[in-house]
């Protein structure tokens, strides 16, 4: 049996509208052409090397291997150092023009080294073997609707039902592969001058690297964070992936596997929030301008999720053919959650939206009016029943970060009325927003334990609780959050990281653990920032940043037994939170003040 490569051994590359993952051995395990949700050529990731990957290595094992980013860049940098010199793998994906490239060249650092390439192409997930012919330059594989060309100088042969080369490589040499899409109908791709590529790419990303305004001690994880967020950014829409995986597991093993190759509504303010203050204005007004135009229609009709077209359809598949990553299955496409109530969005779109104004983003004439249908329906939905932010599975319940959340939308339309003079029944709202704070602190607070808990009448906690001071709920010294946040480090935390809930199959439905929340753990941070414990959150931090992998990618979720990243990967929600709270040390302050002083 194929042993899997770990989560943290992949590293990214993507041209802002597909993105691939490249494992520190030199196989491209997976890449959907010729969209984040298209289906994957190569799922090796979720499967074994016969569901497709592109690997270029040494043919002997390599005494060492390093890899890094070339400076603030997307351009991967793999050395291999083996006992008879060092081959070096440059890999990136130009930003698209009109076609869609992956670049691989193959260059000579010391002495001679024997390498290997095998390409074994597959479409749809894996379950389709294409047609292979040489045309000219090109080897050309197709199948149905999608024809992959690979342009190189090496000489190739078949094996199986893989195309494969050995060849040498000598110190000061290079030589390129390129790998192109095109739809089947289109004609063959004009030849890619690699030099020109990789030189151009390479300036395309300093060079957008150089707007972040952040200047504190955790610059270069700040950096990689914006560059992550950036390479899961849809150009043509400005929608942001959660993730460019599905089905990476939660729990290794289990059947907590999701596609997140989609746009979560409520990652938007934290995501935009986050653009704003690193100084990428461009990428924020494009990423409303998305969020505006997916989110129009009737409020009742609000998706938590669409995908990066703004599509609403997003169909739950599970895909039988693939054994899943170490053995996780069902390997699922598509996201039944997307059909989910779930109240805390509304109040993470008015916070988006009166973010944008506040920190000077120019108005949209849409914004008010999509805001004032948005109030209109939550004065008789706030007080139903949700699956609340963690999408459970399981019966509806009153959650308490719900609750908070619909609090927060009206907060910010009675903010914006009293501070930019816009329409709206101020006085009505106002009374509600007194009216779901009053509930909130009654319902969802346990005076005998001094905590806020998960749900109504429940007892358990919940690492969503600590929002309520960074969303300006209650001030973070309040006894009642001060209370909440002794629960949750005593009874959420496994060596100091944070999970989002206990799992039992009566809250949401599914069996089994999962491991700890990146995104609670940085909330954590946040919190302990705000009462006043900075070493402590400087500390907690700094351990957080020590998760991210060797070229400072993080994924969802951590597992603390296994020592290993767990969950779609690189997880951009992981990256918002790393940057929020890097600016909360710089100003001394967390993003939780900076939201209440707007």
């Amino acid at each position: 049996m194929t042993v899997a490569t770990k989560i943290e051994d992949y590293a990214i590359i993507g041209d802002t509208q597909t993105a691939a993952l490249i494992s520190r051995e030199g196989s491209l395990d997976w890449l959907c052409l010729p969209r984040f949700d298209s289906p994957a050529c190569f799922a090796a990731m979720l499967g074994t090397p016969d569901h497709g990957r592109w690997l270029i290595t040494p043919h002997e094992n390599p005494t060492s291997i390093r890899r890094q980013y070339r400076g603030d860049t997307l351009v991967l940098e793999t050395q291999y150092v083996t006992p008879t010199g060092t081959a070096m793998v440059l890999d990136f994906m130009p930003p698209r023009d009109r076609d869609i490239n992956v670049v691989r060249i193959v260059a000579g650092v010391k002495g001679t080294v024997r390498m290997k390439m095998e390409l074994t192409l597959r479409f749809d997930y894996g379950s389709i073997v294409p047609w292979v012919s040489h045309q000219r330059r090109f080897l050309k594989a197709v199948a149905g609707p999608d024809s992959v060309y690979l342009e190189t100088e090496l000489e190739l042969r078949g094996v199986g039902f893989s195309t494969v080369a050995d060849f040498t490589v000598t110190e000061g040499q290079e030589i390129p592969l390129t790998l192109t899409w095109r739809a089947s109908h289109d004609p063959a791709p004009k030849p890619l001058i690699t030099e020109r590529a990789l030189s151009e790419t390479e300036r395309w990303w300093k060079k957008w690297s150089q707007q972040c305004t952040y200047q504190g001690p955790w610059r270069e994880p700040v950096i990689r964070s914006l560059i992550t967020l950036k390479a899961l950014t849809y150009a043509p829409t400005g929608g942001m992936v959660a993730a460019p995986t599905t089905s990476l597991p939660e729990l290794l093993g289990g059947i907590r596997n999701w596609d997140y190759r989609y746009c979560w509504i409520r990652d938007a303010t934290f995501t935009l929030y986050s653009l704003l203050t690193a100084g990428y204005r461009s990428e924020a007004k494009a990423w409303r301008e998305w969020l505006l135009r997916a989110v129009a229609g009737k409020p009742s009709d609000l998706q938590i999720m669409y995908g990066i077209g703004g599509e609403r359809r997003l169909t739950e598949l599970e895909l039988s053919w693939l054994p899943g990553y170490e053995r996780s299955v069902p390997v699922r496409i598509g996201n039944a959650a997307s059909q989910q109530f779930q109240l805390d969005v509304y109040g993470e779109m008015m916070d988006t939206l009166h973010q944008a104004r506040e920190l000077g983003l120019a108005a949209n004439e849409d914004s008010w009016r999509v805001q004032h249908a948005i109030m209109e329906f939550l004065e008789s939905a706030w007080d139903r029943p949700d699956e609340g932010i963690w999408e459970v599975r399981g019966p509806r319940r009153h959650f308490t970060h719900s609750k908070v959340m619909a609090w927060v939308a009206v907060d910010r339309a009675v903010k914006a009325i009293e501070r930019c003079r816009l329409d709206g029944p101020l006085d009505r709202w106002r009374a509600l927003r007194e009216t779901i704070h009053e509930q909130v602190c009654r319902e969802g607070y346990d005076a005998s334990r001094e905590t806020f808990v998960q749900y109504y009448g429940g007892t358990s906690l919940d690492g969503s609780l600590l929002m309520i001071p960074l969303v300006g709920f209650l001030p973070a010294l309040d006894p009642r959050v001060q209370g909440t946040l002794r629960a949750i480090e005593r009874e959420l935390t496994v060596d100091g990281l944070v999970m989002r809930y206990l799992p039992s199959g009566q809250l949401d439905g599914l069996p089994g653990d999962e491991g700890m929340f990146l995104p609670c753990s940085f909330w954590l941070v946040d919190n302990l920032l705000l009462s006043g414990r900075e070493e402590e959150a400087r500390r907690l931090y700094e351990r957080l940043i020590g998760l991210s992998n060797d070229v400072g990618l993080l994924s969802e979720e951590y597992d603390v037994k296994h020592a290993r990243l767990v969950g779609n990967f690189p997880q951009a929600f992981s990256h918002v939170c790393l940057i929020d709270s890097a600016f909360g040390f710089s100003r001394r302050e967390s993003p939780a003040e900076r939201r209440q002083r707007s």
